[in-house]
């Protein structure tokens, strides 16, 4: 992959895998979606490592705790060569532009203005606040919504 690094080579490639048709197969989860959103919960809001899961680290090796999952969420401990350890990590990186999570739908940018209203106007909410601040605190005196039909709150 050393020649992808020239940015003319990674075009090139990047406009062959464009131009072909992608074909997704997706087939029912094994445990279920409770398994699911847990292994995708430990995915989308996380960077690849913890430092607290690092253990030790020098110009050549990097030790770090891991689980196996196919041991039943055994610890163990697994020190890599650094030149791996970065590559391994790089493959949890985007590149610019790109994003883990998209919103579609309803909570899509373009659609949101028209949801919220939707919404309010189907919960009797006059305006949409967030119920929290800039640093995910709650905030007083901010009533959380009902939902007229079941009479349970929204969040």
């Amino acid at each position: 992959c050393v020649h992808l690094a020239k940015p003319d080579a990674f075009a090139r490639v990047l406009a062959e895998v464009r131009r072909l048709e992608w074909v997704v197969y997706a087939k029912p989860p094994f445990g279920g979606p409770e398994q699911v959103l847990a292994y995708l919960g430990r995915y989308t809001h996380r960077v690849a490592i913890a430092n607290s899961r690092l253990i030790s680290m020098d110009e050549d090796r990097v030790a770090f705790r891991w689980r196996d999952y196919r041991h039943h969420g055994r610890a163990k401990v697994m020190t890599l060569d650094a030149d791996e350890f970065i590559r391994r990590f790089l493959l949890h990186t985007l590149p610019d532009g790109f994003h883990r999570i998209r919103h579609y739908g309803f909570l899509a940018n373009g659609q949101r203005a028209v949801s919220t209203a939707e919404q309010n106007q189907a919960t009797g909410r006059r305006k949409s606040r967030p119920l929290s601040g800039a640093s995910g605190e709650r905030r007083e005196g901010v009533a959380r919504p009902e939902f007229p039909a079941c009479s349970v709150g929204h969040f």
